[in-house]
């Protein structure tokens, strides 16, 4: 998969003469590495059918709102519905990339909220606390056979007031190409070239980001939930394609001797793919069978272990990933497991809590700048996790 960081930064280079991604070559890296897993983009000798990255995303993502309710007053309670509607996508899309944007759109009838992933966006400063001060992202469309790509770029001006450039391009493939007025498409016709708001104490987006500390460079990026294991999950879909192949060589096969593979007119010849015996041994003339002894048992003991290694490094519970009958070793194994399985969830919940109050708090923000009315009174939101010990008000 080719890597859209690097395109989108070579983009924002031509398009607005600036360019220079933050995140270090071995963090981009990283970056591409993980959404490839997350996809299932394969490795030259890996098999990635059992999609271990997308996998560990989705349980922990179900497991994160599976009891999950949330309700607001005030202006908050105008938005929740729509936020809500995006939850599952952005917490899968932080978990895979360590780090997502919860952006909020008015429009006529309100407020909604879209997604920007970590792979397409490109993150130009940021400031001393690692919070990000100049950010660009692009969107690709194709329309009539044309392609353009939407390059927007969110900054703060000296006065803390937030600076949104919005530039329109036209090319083939993934070239940029040239700029084109954003009247050309009626889904850009509505933006500006360059439009100037007030201070909103950012860039009017909600970052949610894991709490992981940087494992890769240990700079200020965030980093995929699977990121410490990155490599485990490697030496798994080789150990897959390994196993695959043992049952392809594992399949019976005939030796026979070169003479009769030859062809005699129109009679019948022995299918390809035939282990070929030399004339000049005797035991090789004619047909025999051979038949190997498959390795299953070693290969997958192999697997086992790999996957109970995946799940300690993930902080998933037990079984979750690998077999139950050899996850469930001692009690005291069995219990640790699920501790780190709840503090994970935990850390995931704690996480979003603090995203959400900030998305719906730029929200109201960016409501108030374009005279978007919702219910008077004071905004709250209180998110309720069922029975676990997550709960809470942020206004």
């Amino acid at each position: 998969m080719k890597c859209e960081l690097e395109s989108l930064d070579r983009k924002f280079r031509q398009g607005f003469g600036v360019g220079g991604e933050t995140a270090s070559p071995a963090m981009k890296s990283a970056i591409e590495d993980w959404f490839c897993l997350y996809f299932g983009e394969e490795a030259p000798e890996e098999d990635a059918s059992q999609r271990l990255a997308c996998l560990i995303v989705q349980k922990l993502c179900r497991a994160c709102f599976a009891e999950y309710e949330s309700e607001a007053a005030g202006f908050y309670q105008s938005c929740l519905p729509a936020l809500d509607r995006v939850k599952k996508q952005a917490m899968q899309l932080a978990l895979i990339g360590g780090e997502a944007w919860i952006k909020p759109v008015p429009a006529e009838g309100g407020i909604y909220f879209t997604v920007v992933r970590r792979d397409q966006a490109v993150v130009l400063g940021r400031d001393g606390l690692g919070r990000v001060t100049d950010l660009g992202s692009g969107m690709r469309m194709v329309k009539n056979g044309r392609t353009f790509t939407l390059l927007e770029r969110r900054s703060l001006d000296g006065g803390g007031r937030l600076v949104i450039e919005s530039r329109l391009f036209e090319g083939r493939g993934d070239t940029l190409g040239v700029q084109v007025p954003l009247s050309v498409l009626a889904e850009t016709a509505h933006l500006v070239p360059k439009l100037v708001l007030p201070p909103l104490g950012g860039l009017g987006l909600a970052p949610l980001r894991l709490s992981l500390e940087n494992c890769v460079d240990g700079g200020p990026e965030g980093v995929s939930v699977y990121a410490p294991a990155a490599k485990l999950i490697h030496r798994l879909q080789k150990g897959q394609r390994q196993l695959e192949r043992e049952f392809e060589n594992g399949a019976s096969r005939v030796f026979a001797s070169a003479d009769l593979l030859r062809r005699r007119g129109r009679q019948a010849v022995l299918p390809e793919g035939l282990f070929v015996g030399l004339d000049d041994d005797p035991d090789s003339t004619g047909i025999t069978i051979f038949s190997p002894k498959l390795r299953e048992e070693s290969f997958l003991a192999r697997k086992a272990d790999g996957l109970r290694d995946l799940e300690s490094l993930v902080g998933l519970k037990r079984g979750l990933l690998g077999p139950v009958e050899a996850a469930q070793r001692t009690a005291t194994e069995v219990t640790s497991s699920e501790g780190d399985y709840a503090l994970t969830l935990r850390d995931l919940r704690e996480s979003w809590e603090t995203a959400a109050g900030a998305a719906l708090e730029t929200a109201e923000k960016i409501a108030r700048i374009y005279g978007i009315k919702g219910p008077e009174g004071e905004s709250r939101l209180a998110v309720h996790w069922g029975d676990d010990i997550l709960k809470g008000e942020k206004g």
